[in-house]
């Protein structure tokens, strides 16, 4: 069993390009990938499945009761204007060490259901954008997408870190990606949906919801639910709150309905300041998800925001969310079991 284990490990800790042989991965007894469930894209980078056992994820030092960064972003641009925006070469930047880190990114929505497919070993992270900017998404005129775009810096990062998964999560408004033609609308969601990232909820005119009656607050969300489904999007998971400000009563963000349509996330993202608790977790509130804004460790954020946190979870690697490559089961150390869900008992590994 041990020769077994690290045989598993030396294939989970491959440097980036290289892939073991089917006779190889045979061996040391790798499944056939996991299908995503229906209506989820394929992944071309998604791992191949394991099952992990005691052994192997002590092995890899699992822990999938840890906290997982989930990054915010607003707009990208070549010179800052706000706190928040980023240049390209500071999403580039950032990225590129998340990837040197062993970070694998899932989406919002793969994050808020447990869906968490990372290689054994790794890390998950949860890459956001706010608002559908412009400078999120455009395609050139070879229909490829513009280089300072955030897809273009992910997809460039990927294709020099393959173990990088290109994804993200995009929350759009009436207006994604600043586009106002409906079909133009369509083309880049369908292009986005077919390239593995999400699309999903950030409220039709950006308010406050904390300052809408009832009605409006559910409006607000509908009317994006609908747009959603008229752009082809798939069956929307996750909202986004504009300046994470939180509607009275809270559970109007989660689940309501208007003019006869109704919306049920599983996940709602706050504008946070600190990592998240793992969604296994006992304490884990997916009506208020933590994300961290991404930027340095200059004023309100020399203890908030995106340097000081992954540079934190460095230094404290025993409180990092690190996957035992089994998307099946839950892999914690033994002193960790108290802390996870007990309707996940039955998926548990405890070492």
């Amino acid at each position: 069993m041990a020769v077994v284990a690290v045989a598993i490990v030396g294939l989970s800790l491959l440097p980036d390009g290289e892939t073991p042989t089917t006779q190889a991965s045979a061996r040391v007894g790798v499944i056939a990938p996991v299908t995503p469930p229906q209506g989820q894209p394929q992944n071309v980078s998604e791992p191949p499945g394991v099952v992990a056992t005691p052994e192997f994820a002590r092995q890899v030092r699992a822990n999938e009761a840890g906290l997982v960064p989930i990054i915010m972003y607003h707009r990208i641009l070549r010179k800052r204007v706000a706190s928040i925006d980023r240049t390209p070469g500071q999403l580039r930047q950032e990225l590129e060490k998340l990837a040197k880190q062993g970070y694998v990114p899932i989406t919002a929505r793969e994050f808020a259901t447990g869906d968490i497919r990372v290689p054994a070993g790794r890390f998950p992270v949860v890459l956001t954008f706010d608002d559908g900017h412009p400078s999120h998404f455009a395609l050139d005129a070879s229909g490829n997408p513009e280089p300072d775009t955030a897809v273009g810096v992910i997809l460039d990062v990927a294709a020099r870190y393959p173990s990088f998964r290109p994804t993200a999560t995009f929350w759009i408004t009436r207006e994604p990606f600043g586009l106002r033609d409906q079909e133009q609308q369509a083309a880049a969601v369908r292009w986005l949906v077919e390239h593995g990232f999400e699309v999903a909820n950030h409220t039709w005119s950006h308010p406050d919801l904390r300052r809408l009656s009832k009605k409006k607050v559910r409006e607000q969300i509908v009317r994006v639910e609908r747009l959603l489904k008229k752009l082809g999007a798939p069956p929307d998971r996750t909202l986004a709150l504009p300046y994470g400000s939180m509607p009275r009563p809270k559970k109007l963000a989660r689940t309501g309905s208007w003019d006869g349509t109704r919306y049920d996330f599983a996940g709602v993202f706050l504008a946070g300041a600190q990592p998240s608790l793992s969604p296994y977790a006992n304490n884990f509130d997916r009506g208020a998800i933590q994300r961290i804004q991404s930027n340095g460790k200059r004023g309100e954020c020399r203890k908030w925001c995106s340097q000081y946190w992954l540079e934190w979870l460095n230094k404290h690697p025993g409180e990092r969310y690190v996957s035992d490559g089994d998307p099946e089961r839950i892999s914690i150390p033994r002193k960790q079991r108290g802390n996870i869900n007990p309707k996940r008992e039955s998926q548990i590994i405890a070492y």
